[in-house]
């Protein structure tokens, strides 16, 4: 094999986390984004970098979409970027100062992007479009497009349970099949012809090339080695075989194209090659049996940055809990999980749940989107850069999050609510990934529907403070905080605070009835009986029963301390902290005082 032989394939992340889950606009197609590129190259303040003044002006001006869209875009492309978290912590400080939509808007022109790769990322939003060629068809721009309500409901409802989001096997068709049109997006306007099409003997720049680099990665000879595409081709030899020309510093588009048709391949690091070879994850603990049919894999130990992944798929009737560094900045993907209840407590990068059921999700910090698609009575508790549901219904999701929560076609009876727990490392966790206690947008969802157009709006509620519990981890963990750091919000707390009042007016009530051995024995036991008996009618039983250690059988009291195994506990299991029901069921019946 020639030593010099390059396999390019479509990153992870741009496909993963950049594309929304939902039908683009038909004002982003390709007749529209070659003349956006022809645009940007003639004005001031738009090329090589594009702020927020000028896509404004183009979003609502020329491609007519609203402008809470039109940020939409500009914020989930900024969400990809390589920035510190230093930079986002300072970030989301200012926005924070921000009082008034005239400070909000001074301070979002202060954003700026790179104008190629923001074209780039503007094409990929077709991914999830059902009819890709019929939806490439041109138009005179900005004539507007009239399309059926319902059928654009339909559309977008389905895309929103059956996305391409994780499957590289449809990033892979994407870029073999349009990369003519992604290229043509980067040559300079010079190089078209009055028709708008690419000349034959057109140049692709070095900055064009490294503007490509947000969507193509490789290798030198299958090397373990990875390279952005632009510094894998800073090598001679494969400059040489890309159409590279010294004499004018750039490179042969037709040559190119024909050079990357040769090379796109699969991406080693995708889901299809995690699902077939990835490490088994182990667990701290798994009761013989119940996990007969879950899949747990993960390329942490060899995947490069931005590539690390985690798949959870069919895991049922099982408590999990886990924070290890083989999760950190991980994507993770839960699959087809039911009747589970899944502790992943470290910093994550972003998380899945697709079609899961009557399950519980409790999550570290996720630096860029939680999304949950095609999921039935699901609770996910998470902070997280970014917020979508589609297609799911009766979820109930606590978040805190610095974005609008996006809420797309096909959503029944959701219920959003404050992030209501904590953990010891939960502050660290979030300083790592770049997340701040404010902004926090978790009551101001964003519904995205046809053409960026409002969805049903009741298909949400904002959870009422007196159907509000705190969630209490179950484990012992490590760690300085003790308390949710932030606060709830003053009608919750409020709520939270008058239920202990009234528990200790009933302590108060039966102290104060002055009963004796027989009657303080006799109410005990109807307590406890009643208490069972909400266990088992709200479902809470199974929870408990799930953190029994394995000595233990679910017939077992649960008047105990003990708990499930996590990566940094003894075998004998954690301690189980004091839980507040509801939300959480205690692990004993209350006491009678």
């Amino acid at each position: 094999m020639d030593k010099y032989t390059a396999c390019v394939w479509p990153r992870l992340e741009p496909f993963l986390i950049g594309v929304l889950p939902a039908t683009p606009p038909s004002k982003l197609s390709m007749h529209y984004l070659r003349k956006m590129a022809c645009y940007v190259r003639t004005r001031d303040g738009c090329f090589p970098r594009l702020g927020w003044h000028m896509w404004r002006h183009i979003a609502c001006g020329k491609l007519q979409l609203a402008e809470e869209l039109a940020w939409l875009y500009f914020e989930t492309f900024d969400l990809l970027m390589p920035r510190s978290a230093e930079q986002r912590l300072e970030w989301a400080e200012a926005l924070s100062q921000c009082h008034t939509p005239k400070e909000l808007d001074r301070q979002r022109c202060k954003l700026s992007v790179d104008t190629l790769q923001f074209l780039l990322f503007l094409y990929l939003q077709q991914l999830n479009r059902i009819s890709l060629r019929t939806s490439l068809i041109g138009e005179e721009w900005p004539s507007p497009r009239s399309r059926s309500p319902s059928s654009s409901s339909e559309r977008d409802t389905k895309i929103s349970s059956q996305n391409k989001n994780w499957d590289d096997q449809a990033h892979l068709s994407f870029m073999q099949t349009h990369l003519s049109e992604l290229l043509e997006l980067l040559v300079e306007p010079g190089q078209l012809s009055s028709s708008g099409q690419v000349l034959r003997d057109s140049q692709l720049t070095s900055e064009a090339l490294e503007s490509l680099s947000l969507l193509l990665e490789g290798s030198v000879s299958h090397s373990r080695t990875v390279h952005p595409i632009h510094k894998l081709l800073s090598r001679s030899p494969l400059q040489s075989q890309a159409g590279f020309s010294k004499l004018s510093r750039s490179y042969s588009l037709q040559q190119f194209q024909g050079f990357l048709h040769q090379a796109l391949c699969l991406n080693p690091f995708g889901i299809s090659t995690c699902s077939e070879s990835g490490k088994k994850l182990a667990w701290a603990l798994q009761v013989e049996g119940t996990l007969k049919k879950a899949k747990i894999f993960r390329n942490t130990h060899m995947a490069p940055p931005g590539s690390r992944l985690l798949l959870m798929s069919q895991v049922c009737k099982q408590t999990l809990a886990k924070d290890s560094e083989k999760l950190n900045n991980a994507n993770i993907k839960l699959h087809r999980c039911s009747e589970a209840f899944i502790y992943l407590l470290s910093p994550l990068r972003s998380m899945t749940l697709d079609k899961c059921r009557n399950s519980t999700v409790v999550l570290g910090p996720v630096g860029t989107s939680v999304h949950i698609q095609s999921c039935e009575n699901v609770r996910v508790v998470c902070v997280a850069g970014r917020l979508t549901v589609g297609g799911s219904s009766h979820c109930t999701i606590h978040a805190l999050t610095p974005t609008r929560p996006l809420l797309f076609p096909g959503n029944v009876s959701l219920t959003l609510g404050p992030f209501h727990t904590h953990y010891p490392t939960l502050e660290d966790h979030m300083a790592s990934v770049g997340l701040a206690v404010v902004p926090n947008l978790w009551d101001q969802p964003l519904l995205f529907g046809a053409e960026g157009s409002t969805t049903d709006t009741g298909c949400y509620r904002i959870q009422p403070p007196s159907e509000f519990y705190p969630l209490v981890i179950p484990f012992q963990m490590e760690g300085d905080n003790c308390e949710i750091p932030w606060g709830l919000p003053a009608d919750y707390q409020k709520a939270v605070e008058s239920r202990e009042k009234t528990i200790e007016d009933w302590q108060k009530t039966v102290k104060e009835a002055h009963l004796n051995k027989v009657q303080r024995r006799q109410f005990q036991a109807l307590v406890e009986q009643k208490f069972h008996e909400w266990l088992l009618e709200t479902g809470q039983r199974q929870e408990l029963d799930s953190l029994l250690p394995p000595a233990l059988t679910p017939s077992t009291s649960v008047d105990h301390r003990g708990g499930h195994t996590s990566s940094h506990t003894s075998n004998s299991g954690p301690t189980i902290l004091q839980e507040q029901p509801p939300e959480q069921a205690m692990g004993r019946a209350p006491t009678v005082c």
